[in-house]
């Protein structure tokens, strides 16, 4: 990546985490020089002059600014480790505002009752993570997972895994040896085996077919499912609740093949 599209995915990151385009664009020229005038900061950012005063002011008030009074005024933006430093704390007190307002809002429930078997779909590696560590740990019997690439057996992942309480029953898959080899270390309490699952990609496969990402079943009730694209490395999952012993239990079996009969609970 050069210099310009650098310089292009700060100023849009920086608007992401809530500065205006001239503030970012300021901040980001202020990053290239030791001291800068307003002139100077125009001329390299493009920005008109007289928003340059308005963008300083306001990148001063949030700390990521500091200003000589001399003549001309002399900006220059703060080390750059405490800039992020800056902006994560501003971005995680924005994250904690939303969650506590949200919270606060009456939930509205309609009239009429929704099925008791429902299922979802979402995107985004991220929000999929969260939820798998999320359904994990609440927990209270069961987790069977299979996982089916290695890039998803994260630290936080682990984490979860790790924090299963006593007395849960915890089933780690893998398509893999390698990968059970990492679980095993990354997870000694779990129980791993290698799954049979590789069926599910076809006989006539490649490496070009969508692959398996993770399959998760808590307590025999909610399951969630996801699969990679390879093109994008995109993940797509579907999850639900709520759903009857036929279905969980040949899910469970699907998963857990390859699983010691030894070691499975059974239905």
């Amino acid at each position: 990546m050069d210099t310009n599209a650098n310089l292009e995915e700060a100023i849009e990151v920086l608007q992401q985490l809530g500065l205006k385009e001239y503030e970012a664009r300021c901040f980001v020229g202020l990053s290239r020089l030791h001291t800068g005038t307003a002139k100077q900061l125009s001329e390299m950012t493009e920005v008109p002059r007289t928003r340059v005063y308005d963008a300083i002011r306001v990148l001063e008030a949030q700390g990521l600014v500091e200003i000589q009074h001399s003549s001309p005024q002399q900006f220059r933006a703060v080390p750059l480790e405490e800039a992020t430093e800056t902006l994560r704390d501003q971005y995680e007190a924005r994250v904690e505002r939303l969650r506590d307002a949200l919270e606060m809002v009456e939930i509205v429930d309609p009239d009429d009752e929704g099925p008791v078997q429902q299922v979802w779909a979402m995107s985004g590696r991220d929000a999929i993570e969260n939820r798998t560590n999320d359904l994990i740990g609440e927990a209270t019997d069961e987790v069977v997972l299979v996982i089916g690439d290695d890039s998803l057996l994260t630290p936080e992942l682990v984490d979860a895994l790790n924090g299963v309480g006593n007395g849960v029953d915890l089933l780690v898959g893998a398509l893999t040896d390698s990968l059970q080899d990492e679980i095993e270390t990354a997870v000694p309490d779990a129980t791993t085996f290698i799954s049979g699952l590789e069926w599910l990609h076809g006989e006539n496969a490649t490496v070009d077919d969508t692959a398996i990402g993770r399959l998760l079943l808590i307590d025999r009730s909610t399951i969630l499912v996801s699969s990679i694209i390879p093109d994008t490395k995109k993940e797509q999952a579907i999850f639900g609740d709520g759903f009857g012993n036929g279905l969980v239990v040949i899910a469970r079996r699907l998963m857990a093949q390859g699983l010691l009969l030894a070691h499975d609970p059974g239905p």
